[in-house]
């Protein structure tokens, strides 16, 4: 993985290749719940959205052509709106579905969590479609990568999402990444802790 580097994503020039990741996880797969993939100016807003307060990076590496190349990205957004759940995130992580298996999901997820840990967040929440049968359209990949990433189980709801005309599972996962704390200080937005992390 030495070639590999891990950068903040910039929306402006990097959402069509985000996109063009994402896209399929929506068509193809029970992986996201989405029926449509968004269009490229809102997924390009949810990026910059993104960033206003939490981490959103992009992995990439050299190309055939032997420019850097995004091969995945993850980001973290609001665990809940209240505002005692600031210290909780949920995570997202996609990776180009070439590049499976390959070191890249864990690269992204270790580099978020150091992001996550300088904005003093202390839980990585990860909501993950489960089937209780294999297929074409989702494996439990997910789930079996959280687990090996430290998470635990912490709540399953059975049949809650359609698609493709089946019915799938949702659980939810959970990373302690930080002592809790009676005087715990606020969380800091990614923008105040971007510049020491990725100088």
């Amino acid at each position: 993985m030495s070639d590999l580097t891990i950068r903040v994503a910039r929306p402006e020039t990097d959402a069509p290749r985000c996109h063009e990741i994402y896209a399929p996880y929506v068509r193809d797969t029970a992986i996201t719940f989405e029926y449509e993939p968004p269009t490229l100016a809102e997924f390009t807003a949810r990026m910059g959205h993104t960033l206003e307060r939490y981490p959103y990076l992009v992995a990439e590496r050299p190309g055939v052509d032997g420019q850097p190349h995004i091969v995945g990205y993850v980001y973290a957004s609001p665990f809940k709106a209240r505002p005692a759940y600031d210290w909780a995130v949920e995570t997202s992580i996609y990776v180009d579905r070439s590049e499976r298996r390959g070191g890249v999901g864990r690269a992204l997820h270790d580099a978020l969590e150091r992001c996550l840990l300088a904005q003093g967040i202390l839980n990585m929440e990860a909501c993950i479609a489960t089937t209780d049968v294999e297929d074409e359209h989702l494996t439990n990949d997910s789930w079996r990568f959280h687990e090996h990433m430290g998470y635990r189980l912490v709540g399953e709801f059975r049949q809650c999402g359609y698609k493709y005309g089946r019915w799938w599972n949702m659980i939810w996962m959970e990373r302690h990444i930080a002592p809790h704390r009676a005087d715990q200080p606020p969380v800091r937005p990614f923008p105040e802790v971007r510049d020491q992390l990725f100088a």
